[in-house]
C-alpha cells in the first residue's frame, strides 16, 4: 500500500543537489507538519543528485514519520520530478514546494483553506529576494507567458501550489510543464485562485536557473504549449455499463 494515502495533503519537495539545505528542510517540514490544518505528509524526489542529497534524504525519512521518498536513476529536470511526485503520491491534494526554502512551508495554511472552491490554489512572492537581474528576467518571461497562455496568473513562478489530486494526475506532462501548471489546470476546466506569500533569500545551496532556463527556455516553452493546446483531448463520460 502506498502509505501517502493515509493523508490528505502530501507536499512534493524536488531534490537536486541541495546537501547544504537538508538540514533546514527536515526543520521546517516537520515543524509545519505538525501544526498543519489537515493531515499532510511529504514526498521528497531526488532528481539524480551528485551530493549527499540523497543520502541526507533517506535519513531524514527513516527518523521521521510522514516522510517518503522517490528517487531517480539520472538528472531529469524539475518538471519530471514535479510529474513523479505527482503520478506517485495519493493523497486527495498535492504541493509544490522548492528545495531551497524562499518560499515557507507555513504558507500553506494561506492556500488550503481554498482547496475545495479551486482545482489550484498558488502563491504570488510578495517583497521578493531576488537579484534585480533574476526579477527582470521572471517579469519578462511571466509576461510573455501571460501573452500566449491567457492564463491570467501574475507569478507562476512561484513553487507553493495546492493542486487537486484528481486534476494533477490529468496535467499533460512535458518538459517546461512546471511553469505551465495554471493554464494545464484551466485546461481540464479547472479554477485557479493566486494568493500573495512570502518570499525568502536563499541562504544554502545553489540556484539551478540561469539566463537559458529562466528566459530563453520558456519562450520556448510557450510556443510548445500553444501547439499542444490545440490538440488537447478532454472529455467527459456521461454514462457507461463497464
Amino acid at each position: 500500500m502506498n502509505k501517502t494515502g493515509a493523508y490528505e495533503f502530501c507536499v512534493i519537495v524536488p531534490i537536486y543537489n541541495e546537501e547544504d539545505n537538508m538540514h533546514r528542510l527536515e526543520k521546517e517540514l516537520s515543524t509545519y507538519i505538525h501544526s498543519a490544518s489537515v493531515k499532510t505528509c511529504i514526498l521528497f524526489v531526488d532528481d539524480g543528485s551528485k551530493d549527499q542529497s540523497k543520502l541526507r534524504m533517506q535519513e531524514i525519512c527513516d527518523r521521521n514519520d510522514g516522510f517518503f521518498y522517490i528517487s531517480f536513476t539520472r538528472n531529469n529536470g524539475l518538471s519530471a520530478a514535479i510529474k513523479a511526485g505527482i503520478d506517485m503520491a495519493q493523497s486527495a491534494y498535492v504541493g509544490y514546494i522548492d528545495a531551497d526554502l524562499q518560499t515557507t512551508p507555513a504558507d500553506f495554511e494561506l492556500l488550503l483553506p481554498h482547496r475545495k472552491d479551486y482545482e489550484l490554489v498558488m502563491g504570488i512572492r510578495t517583497g521578493r529576494k531576488d537579484s534585480l537581474g533574476k526579477k527582470l528576467s521572471s517579469k519578462i518571461a511571466n509576461n510573455f507567458r501571460r501573452m500566449m497562455t491567457h492564463d491570467g496568473v501574475e507569478d507562476t513562478g512561484c513553487p507553493l501550489k495546492v493542486i487537486n489530486a484528481t486534476y494533477a494526475k490529468r496535467i499533460p506532462m512535458f518538459t517546461g510543464m512546471h511553469r505551465f501548471l495554471p493554464a494545464l489546470i484551466q485546461l481540464q476546466h479547472g479554477k485557479v485562485k493566486q494568493i500573495p506569500v512570502r518570499h525568502f533569500e536563499r541562504v544554502a545551496g545553489q540556484s539551478k536557473f540561469h539566463l537559458w532556463n529562466r528566459l530563453i527556455s520558456p519562450f520556448m516553452d510557450c510556443f510548445a504549449y500553444r501547439w499542444m493546446k490545440k490538440r488537447y483531448i478532454n472529455y467527459a463520460i456521461a454514462v457507461d455499463n463497464l
